[in-house]
């Protein structure tokens, strides 16, 4: 390990120093030549497991891939500090790198990546046990993914907001994304079986909000929906909620 951290001192010395110096072909292979060096003094920090330096370099790596107006390249430079920030841990590190990483991407229209990375720094929120954020950031995954027709995840995503919507007792807020994907599933052969869990997941809300008027309205209607929904009537009158 510490041949691999001196091999990134190297790296970043002689990057250091490329950037310092003037160059006869102009400043482009300047930025060039000091990315490739940032990045190998990367891979050598990551060996030694020396996460704050890589994390570092990872940053200067994308600070000139920005030189080099090579926005995908910048943030997935930043990605790789982010990860660099998981494995140390420092989170809230980790989490200011993705965004950077994010507005990259949604600059050059890879929205399925924002979305990925929004997903990231959900599961950091969700593992701290901060609920609320990880809500606002499983909701900004479901917008990009849905916009990007990956409706799978994005329901995925909407679910996570829905569990913590109910475990934080908003529960207008869950039983509306329970009722939206119970309604996006009906009609589809692989997702229909899965409608009577939703609306399920939903009367139990209802329930929660003590309104007996809107309970059985919401019942009937689930009824009418999805007749597999009957079957749950009891699970629902037996709940200790």
């Amino acid at each position: 390990m510490g041949d691999n951290r001196a091999k990134g001192v190297e790296y970043e010395k002689k990057a250091e120093k490329r950037l310092s110096g003037w160059g006869l072909f102009g400043s482009t292979h300047k930025f060039e030549d000091a990315a490739e060096l940032f990045e190998k003094a990367g891979n050598a920090y990551k060996l030694a497991k020396a996460w704050d330096e890589a994390a570092n370099v990872y940053i200067k790596l994308a600070n000139c891939q920005l030189k080099l107006d090579s926005k995908h390249e910048a943030a997935a430079a930043y990605v790789d500090a982010a990860n660099a920030y998981k494995k140390k841990p420092d989170s809230q590190a980790a989490v200011r790198m993705m965004i950077m990483a994010i507005q990259m991407f949604e600059d050059i229209g890879r929205l399925s990546m924002a979305a990925k990375h929004y997903k990231d720094i959900a599961d950091i929120y969700e593992k701290e046990e901060d609920y609320p954020k990880a809500m606002e950031y499983y909701d900004k995954a479901a917008d990009l993914y849905s916009g990007e027709n990956v409706d799978s995840t994005s329901n995925q995503c909407k679910l996570k907001v829905a569990q913590y919507a109910a475990q934080l007792e908003q529960y207008d807020k869950a039983i509306a994304i329970y009722e939206a994907i119970a309604k996006h599933s009906m009609n589809n052969n692989l997702l229909k079986y899965s409608v009577k869990g939703y609306l399920l997941n939903a009367g139990l809300c209802q329930l929660c909000g003590n309104d007996d008027i809107k309970v059985e309205n919401a019942i009937q209607y689930y009824q009418v929906s999805s007749p597999p929904f009957s079957s749950c009537y009891t699970l629902m009158a037996s709940s200790p909620v």
